[in-house]
């Protein structure tokens, strides 16, 4: 049976399943069991009780908000940690100077205790091939004045006789029987060359052999004059430094 409420209004009454209802619910489905995916609910969140004293106190949350929010910083801290940063930059400048300067002094210092030995070392080498070189230098221009004194005797044997007219003239005055030795080949050059200073001290002039063209030996009471050609080359080689004897088996004459 069918009646109407008190106040003559209808009653609720659920329509019949398997039906339209106007709304646009598909047959055999209802308004509350419609499955409604995440990304169409947008922003939402879970609702407890003190939500409802949230919304009905809109200061709330601002409060919470700023209580959680670190107090800015003001302009006398922000000017002391850029003072604490510049003095920090400061003292680690410096600080990194001094380090550069002392690795600078200790590297100094050890390269110098390893290049001291070493160039000392590299002198005293540079010095010895000096002195080598100088006496190589010394040799070779002996070795040059032997060949011309030789090519000089060969290709002008006459001054044998200014040789023999020199060692007549540095006998002493007081000197007697005073003796002119030379090679029998210079005999005769002498003889004419030197004939004034023979006469002058009363020498008498006599081959020899065993005398090398080129010198001569004088010999008298007072003692003698070496005047021969190996002797006078041995004083002349030392001036320079130089031992190489007049004759050491060498055979080359300059043609």
């Amino acid at each position: 049976m069918t009646t109407n409420s008190s106040k003559g209004g209808f009653r609720n009454v659920p329509p019949p399943q398997g039906t339209h209802t106007g709304t646009g619910t598909p047959r055999g489905t209802t308004p509350y069991s419609r499955f409604i995916p995440r990304e169409e609910l947008g922003a939402f969140a879970a609702w407890s009780p003190h939500t409802l004293n949230s919304e009905l106190d809109p200061a709330a949350p601002a409060a919470d908000g700023a209580a959680n929010m670190a107090p800015a910083e003001t302009p006398a801290v922000q000017a002391q940690v850029a003072a604490a940063r510049q003095a920090g930059y400061q003292d680690g400048y410096r600080d990194g100077l001094v380090a550069l300067d002392s690795f600078k002094q200790s590297f100094a210092a050890q390269m110098a205790s390893q290049l001291g030995p070493l160039l000392h070392s590299f002198g005293t080498q540079i010095e010895a091939l000096e002195q080598q070189m100088a006496q190589a230098v010394a040799q070779a221009a002996v070795m040059l004045a032997r060949r011309v004194v030789r090519a000089e005797i060969e290709t002008q044997p006459e001054h044998v006789a200014e040789a023999a007219a020199q060692a007549v003239n540095a006998v002493l005055q007081s000197a007697r029987h005073i003796r002119v030795l030379v090679h029998p080949q210079d005999h005769a050059l002498v003889a004419a060359g030197a004939a004034e200073a023979l006469e002058a001290r009363g020498a008498r002039l006599l081959p020899q052999p065993d005398i090398e063209r080129g010198g001569c030996l004088v010999e008298s009471d007072l003692g003698q004059i070496d005047a021969r050609i190996a002797t006078r080359w041995r004083q002349a080689a030392a001036v320079l430094g130089s031992e190489l004897p007049w004759d050491d088996g060498e055979t080359e004459r300059t043609p």
